[in-house]
């Protein structure tokens, strides 16, 4: 369930806020309205929500930065959302090449470098005791510290998407690199998270000693998120049609009347969806019940099978050697409930459904999906909603 706000758009990206953001930014509201009050209590407080605001703004910025250049590389950004731990830009695709990675990764960093330049030189510019000379000085040296701290070499910060686009490069593999990149974010979590613990014993610090291993918890978190991700994606292009497809279609004679057909299989107690119609030897086509039901009933007695038969090389197909990634996309850019999988030889081999490919992947990856939920979704045709495919095999397509 959507629990974000959306609160607009900036560049015709979806602006959203998490419920939680309203934690962090009562705590920095706190935090500079303390900083600040030797200005009085009403300046203090109200430069210190003015501080929050301009942080997020700067988080904004960082993430727009990402969001522009994917942009630029005709790449879809869904949203930008702002979170307890800043914000993330949700960009749909994976860039091209390791060289196009390397900038969507380092345009955050850099919008961030060029706040902090700018805002010095307002501080250079205004008077050093003035509070908006002191704001300036404060926002200038978060925004570095945003840059230097998302540049840490491990997903899911953007130096661990610098780290990525560089091993991608040398290895010219770029699931190996996702690999690479997100072991590096785990290790450096968990550090995190014993760092944290470290100084809750030795400081008693129990509020920063907590944020940071808050902080390592969610990079271990989205770390694992990113492998899985990835080993999915490598999965998608392994695995090919014939290792998903079933047989659960009917093979029927094209010469029998409309009405013989009707009769022997329309009228079953859990009749088959799926019909071809083949005769001599061959296939003729796929028969629809829409098609079926078209046709005038006086028709039935005298239109045989032939009449509305849709010939395989006008329906969509696959070849057996088709990968899910392929497969998929093509379910979704059709809109189609199942696809025919052909033999090499042009016979029908099988079919294959969303059901069919979430048993096909519970199955290579020990995934754990009961038989209910694979009926559910040949039922509805829909993904379940933790295993997005949709989204994961476009962004898997070279």
């Amino acid at each position: 369930m959507q629990t974000n706000w959306k609160i607009g758009s900036l560049f015709g990206i979806p602006l959203f806020l998490d419920p939680l953001w309203f934690v962090i930014l009562g705590l920095a509201t706190l935090n500079f309205g303390v900083a600040y009050q030797e200005w009085g209590n009403v300046i203090a407080w109200s430069a210190g929500i003015v501080m929050a605001l301009l942080l997020f703004g700067s988080v904004l910025l960082h993430e727009l930065g990402h969001s522009l250049v994917a942009r630029s590389q005709g790449i879809k950004v869904n949203s930008i959302t702002l979170f307890l731990f800043g914000g993330i830009a949700a960009i749909e695709e994976e860039s091209k090449t390791p060289v196009q990675a390397f900038q969507v990764a380092i345009a955050g960093p850099l919008v961030s470098i060029i706040l902090f330049l700018l805002l010095r030189l307002v501080v250079i510019v205004l008077p050093d005791t003035s509070p908006l000379s002191m704001m300036a000085g404060d926002l200038a040296r978060i925004n570095l510290v945003v840059a230097l701290f998302n540049m840490i070499p491990g997903l899911p910060l953007d130096g661990g998407q610098v780290l990525k686009a560089a091993v991608w490069q040398v290895t010219g593999n770029r699931f190996q690199a996702v690999h690479w990149a997100a072991k590096a974010g785990q290790i450096l979590g968990y550090g995190a998270i014993a760092l944290g613990f470290i100084v809750d014993f030795l400081t008693r610090e129990l509020v920063t000693g907590l944020w940071i291993a808050l902080l390592g918890w969610f990079a271990v978190r989205n770390a694992n998120s990113y492998d899985n991700v990835t080993t999915l994606q490598e999965s998608l292009l392994k695995v090919v049609a014939a290792d998903a497809m079933t047989r659960d279609y009917r093979v029927v004679d094209a010469d029998q009347t409309l009405r013989a057909f009707a009769d022997l299989y329309l009228l079953e107690t859990t009749p088959l969806q799926v019909y071809f119609a083949a005769s001599d030897g061959r296939y003729r086509g796929l028969v629809s019940i829409d098609d079926l039901r078209l046709i005038e009933r006086s028709q039935w007695e005298i239109q045989t099978l032939h009449s509305i038969a849709r010939p395989l090389t006008e329906i969509p197909t696959v070849v057996e050697s088709t990968s899910l990634a392929e497969v998929i996309n093509k379910l979704e850019k059709q809109q189609l409930p199942r696809i025919t999988v052909l033999s090499p030889a042009g016979a029908v081999a099988g079919v294959i459904d969303r059901g069919d490919i979430v048993r096909a992947l519970a199955q290579k990856l020990n995934l754990q999906i009961t038989d209910a939920e694979i009926k559910r979704i040949k039922e509805e045709g829909s993904y379940p909603p933790g295993l997005q495919l949709g989204v994961i095999a476009k962004s898997t397509a070279k």
